[in-house]
């Protein structure tokens, strides 16, 4: 019997976009494995390693880097951030979906990754509220940043928007559901393509 290849699900957008929220519920769901990134940031309260981050000290992410473990990987806020190979790789070859949650800086460097299997397996899909009003509505709603934060955020959000043509697809938020609903519908069309399907 034929086999498919899995699909690494690369998935954008700006804060509040409720890009992670999508992530989160494909794996939760078990239609896919969340790739867990690699940080040398300290672990926040509450967080849990191997879950949120695999925490990592700057020696040991920097000799990952050395030995070419990662697929992408980037410096933010004086933080180590980035992927490992071994977090995407074996579910690929095994048919496992991969979902990944990463901003518009990781996903250029997925893009450039040369490993062959990595760009075969690779969509992307940007997920973006329908209006500025709409964005800043969902920031205030929290009810967690002061103003200038949330004014921080906007300015990078709608810089961040600016990158939506990189990707394959691109997804106007709407209500939770259809999103998730659109979500799901566009990993079932992938899956159904005939370069995915491999020999016994």
């Amino acid at each position: 019997m034929c086999k498919r290849t899995g699909i690494i699900l690369l998935v954008s957008g700006p804060s509040g976009s409720g890009k992670t929220t999508l992530c989160r519920r494909l794996a939760d769901e078990g239609e896919a494995v969340y790739s867990t990134s690699c940080t040398t940031r300290p672990a926040r309260e509450g967080e849990k390693h191997g879950h949120d981050y695999h925490f990592l000290t700057r020696e040991d992410f920097e000799k990952r880097v050395a030995a070419d473990e990662f697929i992408e990987y980037a410096e933010v806020h004086n933080n180590l951030y980035g992927t490992l190979k071994s977090e995407v790789m074996d579910h690929i070859v095994a048919g496992t979906d991969v979902v990944m949650d990463i901003d518009v800086q990781g996903a250029d460097l997925v893009r450039s990754c040369a490993e062959p299997s990595i760009r075969e397996a690779l969509v992307e899909l940007f997920v973006m509220p329908p209006s500025e009003d709409e964005l800043r509505a969902r920031l205030t709603g929290r009810g967690t940043d002061a103003d200038d934060v949330i004014e921080l955020r906007m300015k990078n959000a709608i810089e961040e928007m600016s990158h939506w043509h990189k990707y394959t697809y691109r997804l106007i938020s709407a209500t939770r559901e259809e999103d998730y609903n659109s979500f799901k519908a566009l990993l079932s069309a992938e899956r159904l393509r005939t370069s995915r399907i491999t020999n016994p």
